[in-house]
């Protein structure tokens, strides 16, 4: 069985700030919250921080979890309320159906292969770790090549992005939405935030760099079976790191 959680962060206290500027250890404190580790189907998680003051950290588990060790030590411990929410994530996969429509919410980090890594010379001779390797990751760093990214992959995943309707940009993005190439229609989805996060692995010195977007929009399902997948599975890379995780939510009627 599957379930969704959503966990209150406070961002004022010295834990929270380590968690919320570090995904390396923002996923150690989500792995403890589960008893064992999941063979089949993966943990997924993201951190959502529209309001900066309330946090949330969002996280799907392949059994029944654990977040009081994240309460005490990086939310509100003392006070009333809900602290967390563990729901059943089954009523929701039951409901996708081909061309039902859903608001979507995805923070991924969009990449693309290359045979060169980034800053070598064609004249170089090629290491032997480099020799074993075909390809290399290279992040996608500006928005419109992030949404392209989306765009070219949605139907491996089970849904299209319909045509835009008249949502604004949020604020302080508009100059980083992308334009549609001419003769091209904009689709209903936006990036709302881009960010760049730098850390060192565990036990050992190598950094690693991760660039992320987050995508909200509309989708339509065209394959709810590939839909579902993506939804338990995850998207594109770095899902240890807080990506990958596609959230969706009913659909608010226009506003006249």
């Amino acid at each position: 069985m599957t379930y969704l959680s959503r966990i209150r962060i406070n961002p004022l206290r010295a834990a929270s700030r380590t968690l919320l500027a570090n995904p390396r250890a923002l996923h150690g404190a989500v792995t403890a919250g589960i008893a064992e580790t999941p063979t089949a189907q993966r943990v997924l998680w993201r951190l959502d921080s529209d309001n900066p003051r309330r946090p949330q950290l969002l996280v799907l588990t392949p059994a029944r979890p654990d977040w009081n060790h994240i309460v005490e030590q990086a939310g509100w411990p003392d006070t009333d309320g809900e602290h967390y929410a563990i729901r059943d994530y089954a009523p929701l996969l039951t409901q996708l159906a081909t061309g039902r429509e859903f608001a979507f919410r995805l923070t991924a980090s969009p990449v693309q292969n290359t045979s060169t890594p980034a800053g070598s010379s064609p004249h170089r001779t090629k290491t032997a770790d480099e020799l074993r390797h075909r390809s290399y990751r290279v992040p996608h760093r500006t928005a419109a090549h992030q949404l392209g990214w989306l765009l070219e992959r949605t139907e491996r995943w089970g849904f299209e992005i319909p045509l835009a309707r008249t949502d604004p940009a949020a604020p302080g993005l508009e100059a980083d939405q992308p334009t549609p190439p001419d003769g091209e229609p904009a689709r209903d989805v936006r990036i709302t935030d881009r960010n760049r996060h730098t850390f060192t692995k565990p036990d050992s010195r190598t950094r690693v760099t991760l660039t992320t977007a987050t995508f909200e929009g509309r989708l339509r399902i065209t394959d709810p079976k590939l839909l579902e997948a993506a939804l338990l599975d995850g998207i594109g890379p770095s899902k240890a790191y807080g990506c990958g995780l596609l959230t969706l939510a009913p659909l608010r009627p226009l506003e006249h």
